[in-house]
């Protein structure tokens, strides 16, 4: 059993902010920023691919309502939603997750580094699965 299915059981002790029949929301043990939390499913579902589009509703409510309570509670200026999918993307605990981070001007938060868009064939090999 993964780390927050733990969590969820109640065996394993968390700052719980938020939670109702469908998600629940606690702090991050590793926090980006204060009040950085995760909104995690009740049910384990590895990535967003497999959140059923019935559950995704349940998801979008929680993350609007944390992030008006950040920006509330903590007067915070902003807050950025990220969800890292599979190994590769950096996540670590495999149950689907969003981080809710709030941001604060002149926290020193960087975005990620953009790069030149290039032209190529890689457009029409994502078209074709969609």
């Amino acid at each position: 059993m993964c780390i927050f299915c733990k969590i969820i059981k109640g065996e394993v002790p968390c700052g719980k902010i938020y939670e109702d029949e469908h998600v629940l929301v606690f702090l991050d043990i590793n926090p980006i920023s204060k009040g950085h939390c995760l909104v995690v499913t009740k049910e384990h579902y590895e990535t967003l691919l497999e959140i059923p589009e019935d559950e995704s509703i349940y998801l979008f409510k929680a993350l609007k309502k944390i992030g008006k309570a950040l920006m509330k509670g903590l007067k915070a200026d902003g807050f950025n939603i990220g969800m890292n999918n599979f190994s590769a993307a950096g996540q670590v605990v495999m149950h689907a997750h969003f981080h809710v981070i709030p941001r604060f001007k002149g926290d020193g938060l960087k975005h990620w580094p953009g790069k030149k868009f290039e032209e190529g064939d890689y457009v029409k090999e994502i078209k074709r699965f969609l």
